[in-house]
């Protein structure tokens, strides 16, 4: 892993532990702008989930926001530490897509339009960093590079074997006329023994 690499994965991490603590210290400051986005996606989740799992998802836009707390905290330092980076990457990006939901600069009006906007841009910079940061592969080919090249020199040794046994197989019949050649031979050579 690179220094450059390194560094700037904790510098974006940093962003959703401190957000992620602060939403689980204080959620009461994120309910209004978060009840919306809650209002839609909660009974989404809650249909979604199996009944025995459903204990554990947040009934309230506080609990909502608490939850987004924890998984920013938990992704944060994946990506930071480097442990599950790509994994913890993807757990912020969807973290953020409430957050770019919930900042709609065209509810605001006056001066606190360009700070909505401001905040929307700001939300959608960080969807996108978390996206690139959970697409890098630090150089190393992906999975699916991985899969592909792998089918590839399976398929490859498969035309090769298959060429050695149709070579085999040729040379098999060469020797089998061959054997019979000779077979044809010596019976004509014991014949005229026989018959002189």
């Amino acid at each position: 892993m690179s220094l450059l690499r390194f560094v700037a994965r904790s510098m974006l991490a940093s962003y959703f532990v401190i957000n992620g603590v602060k939403a689980i210290r204080h959620p009461e400051e994120l309910v209004e702008s978060a009840q919306p986005v809650a209002d839609t996606v909660l009974p989404l989740v809650t249909s979604a989930v199996p009944e025995a799992a459903r204990g554990y998802l947040p009934e309230d836009t506080a609990g909502f926001v608490r939850w987004s707390g924890v998984l920013q905290v938990a992704g944060g330092l994946s990506l930071a530490t480097g442990l599950g980076r790509r994994l913890g990457a993807g757990v912020l990006a969807l973290t953020m897509v409430p957050h770019v939901l919930a900042s709609n600069p065209l509810k605001a009006k006056g001066a606190a339009r360009s700070v909505a906007q401001a905040q929307l841009t700001k939300n959608v910079a960080l969807l996108g960093g978390a996206l690139l940061a959970a697409q890098d592969t630090e150089g190393r080919p992906n999975l699916a590079w991985k899969v592909r090249t792998q089918k590839e020199l399976v398929a490859k040794e498969a035309a090769k074997r298959k060429a050695e046994l149709e070579r085999g197989a040729q040379a098999t019949a060469v020797e089998a006329e061959k054997l019979a050649r000779r077979s044809a031979r010596k019976v004509r050579k014991t014949v005229a023994d026989v018959l002189s």
